[in-house]
């Protein structure tokens, strides 16, 4: 007969410490809790939890390892119609499990009421329900140390473990698709060739796949449909018996950061996997469901939904909130993550209705010694009212900047009206984030991203195509911003395929050189493409994954070329933003740390800016005008640089800057070229013809 100890009320979760292990559960509502613990022939054992401190129900069971399968039954009110959802024929996962065993088949008996008559259904769930595990905390992490690479030396790389892995030859077969796989030396190795110095991973906290999509032979790709918030997801391990999905991840974090590598996780706390009033009972919903959801006040059987899958967390209880803390704080403490991107973050910020960027939770993120010291990236939108927020978030943050992806956008498929926003953008977007005391890098720019179409197709495109999604095409984006250069879709029209191949590179450098932290999407240096899906959320498939058998290897060594520039040459990420003053020199004439230019070489002035056809510029960065130092409190000076950008469909000659700028320059970049070009040697007052949709770099050494 199992032993029962009144144990303790913290943590929350289940706690090995060695010689057995501690289960505690909150729930207000709750009259009574069981404890469920499955053998590996999914006999039950039901042990009620004897102790009930501050609304948390725990108990110490000596003898129970790691290994253990368990879930709950909470006994309390049902009453939808006031928001209480209690029901014990409901096997329930914990909200604190730290591995996640097993999967839904979606059986009627996971669903708290009956399909057909609405009324409570009290078909057990158990045989039906993955289940919690304990782990084993204790874990070798020899000397790791979190790279701690600051955000100006920062280049990310949004991928998806599956997606990155699933094909690429030199990944054992056991192991593609996996944690272990993300580790393996020939992944690392090409992400430290391509100069990345963190991966940002598509959600890997346990989610579930999709009932509707399962019926269609769909999954659920990227994963953001999370059950538990403490748990990696199971199938993305190579091996899960006794919960060793967790060190398979340690050991994946282990390894990035031994090759100077962070790890950033894509996470989903504006929702969970249960959906709306009519989805299933799987943890939160049954245990307590107006402490975790926004429920609608008039009418509490009904949840809010700012997220568009049917519900939200309710970030304005101390439960939800104290939730999240504690699972950002395990990923940091005992996973060794570097940062997280918020999905929909904006949801997580609403008092009330508004989004306040002076909510508890930014509140107590700001407070938190462990969380506030980790990198904090916000997606700045939801689908509510307000939700859009882009520039407003508060310091320590920095934002997906989706008005740098669209001007970009714009500005290389030749939209009119777009180049003084495309100034702003590519220099850090000061109009966004200066006001609120932050720097360049609170701009996460990209051009691309999981959601929408990939590089490849963005130039290839200018329709979407997600026929294979079984919803009409009527899913994703309708308003993408792509030029398919001609034709649509894949074609042998030389021509139009040597203007795409530029639209690419140009997209690359410019992604590259701006100011801000720039983030590339998996696969978009090698020439991904999905065939014109721009929703790609429920293919798992090799429609998603990266062929690494059709490498564009001419646009790989130019994204390594790009990146190449941006790290060795701090002019392209600065700390701080330009002034357009005079910098001081002991040589020469001062001029302004940043000049934008036009094609004849002459300063741009209003007229010049509000001329809404132009579609030409040049700008000088100045490497003496960085204003910045080093670890060492060193000034932190560079070579001059002059980028030319030509969006027009004709060839432009560009007229260089007079002498005081720089006595000669050198052409490094050329996007109308394949490979690296050649160095050539230009004059002051020179011209250099930079062909149609296309940008050029010049460099030019510093002077004393």
């Amino acid at each position: 007969m199992t032993q029962v100890w009144p144990g303790t009320a913290y943590p929350l979760g289940a706690t090995f410490d060695g010689t057995g292990t501690n289960f505690a559960i909150f729930s207000e509502v709750a009259e009574k809790v069981e404890l469920c613990l499955f053998d590996d022939a999914g006999t039950e054992t039901r042990i009620r939890l004897p102790e009930m401190d501050g609304y948390v129900w725990h108990a110490f069971l000596p003898g129970i390892q790691p290994g253990q399968r368990y879930g709950y039954r909470v006994h309390g009110p049902y009453d939808p119609r006031q928001g209480l959802r209690c029901n014990p024929n409901k096997l329930l996962l914990d909200p604190y499990a730290k591995a996640i065993d097993g999967q839904i088949d979606w059986d009627p008996s996971v669903f708290g009421y009956d399909f057909t008559s609405g009324d409570r259904n009290d078909d057990d769930s158990a045989e039906h329900m993955p289940k919690s595990v304990v782990v084993n905390p204790y874990f070798d992490w020899g000397v790791d140390r979190p790279p701690r690479t600051p955000y100006h030396k920062t280049v990310i790389y949004e991928a998806h473990v599956k997606g990155l892995t699933m094909t690429h030859p030199d990944v054992p077969e056991e192991l593609r698709g996996t944690y272990a796989g993300i580790a393996h030396p020939a992944v690392v190795s090409y992400l430290q060739d391509l100069g990345i110095t963190a991966i940002e991973l598509m959600p890997v906290h346990q989610f579930v796949q999709d009932d509707t999509l399962q019926q269609k032979d769909l999954r659920n790709y990227w994963g953001y449909n999370t059950i538990g918030f403490f748990a990696p997801h199971n199938e993305y391990a190579s091996n899960t018996d006794n919960g060793m999905h967790v060190q398979e991840f340690k050991g994946m974090v282990r390894t990035l950061h031994e090759a100077g590598i962070e790890v950033i996780l894509d996470v989903v706390y504006n929702h969970t996997a249960e959906g709306n009033h009519l989805g299933p009972t799987l943890s939160f919903k049954g245990i307590d469901n107006r402490a975790y959801y926004r429920l609608v006040e008039d009418d509490p059987q009904y949840y809010m939904d700012y997220t568009g899958t049917g519900n939200s967390l309710n970030a304005r209880t101390p439960q939800a909130l104290q939730l999240i803390m504690d699972s950002l704080r395990y990923w940091v403490t005992e996973m060794h993550v570097d940062g997280f991107r918020f999905d929909l973050a904006s949801t997580l910020a609403r008092e009330l209705h508004a989004v306040d960027r002076l909510s508890a939770f930014f509140d107590l993120v700001h407070q938190d010694p462990v969380v506030s010291q980790v990198k904090l990236i916000a997606e700045p939108w939801d689908v509510g009212e307000g939700g859009y927020q882009v520039g407003n978030f508060p310091a320590l943050w920095t934002e997906w900047n989706g008005k740098y992806r669209d001007t970009v956008r714009d500005f290389w498929r030749g939209e009119d009206a777009t180049v003084g926003e495309f100034a702003s953008r590519i220099t850090g977007s000061s109009d966004l984030y200066q006001h609120s005391g932050r720097r360049p890098v609170a701009s996460i720019n990209f051009v691309t991203a999981h959601d929408g179409f990939t590089l490849n197709d963005l130039v290839s495109y200018n329709e979407k195509h997600n026929e294979a999604n079984g919803e009409g095409n009527n899913d994703g984006e309708s308003h993408n911003r792509s030029w398919n250069c001609g034709v649509e879709g894949e074609t042998v029209d030389k021509k139009v395929l040597t203007l795409r191949a530029r639209q690419r590179r140009n997209f690359l450098a410019t992604l590259m050189l701006s100011q801000g932290v720039p983030m590339l999407l998996h696969g978009d240096e090698l020439g991904r493409t999905q065939k014109g899906n721009n929703n790609g959320y429920c293919q798992d498939s090799p429609l998603t994954w990266i062929h690494w058998d059709e490498v564009d290897e001419g646009l790989l060594e130019f994204t390594k070329l790009v990146t190449r520039l941006r790290v060795e040459h701090p002019t392209f990420r600065r700390r701080r933003f330009f002034h357009g003053r005079p910098v001081r020199r002991e040589a020469g004439a001062p001029v302004q740390d940043i000049a934008w230019l036009t094609p004849g070489g002459d300063l741009m002035t209003e007229d010049d800016w509000d001329a809404g056809f132009a579609k030409s510029i040049a700008m000088y960065l100045n490497g003496h005008g960085i204003r910045s130092t080093d670890e060492r409190g060193e000034d932190v000076v560079d070579d001059h640089f002059y980028l030319a950008f030509n969006a027009s469909h004709e060839p432009m000659d560009f007229t260089l800057p007079a002498e005081e700028y720089a006595a000669a320059w050198t052409v490094v970049v050329d996007t109308a070229e394949l490979g690296e070009v050649e160095p050539t040697q230009l004059k002051p007052g020179e011209t250099i013809t930079v062909r149609d949709r296309s940008m050029v770099v010049l460099s030019a050494p510093r002077r004393s």
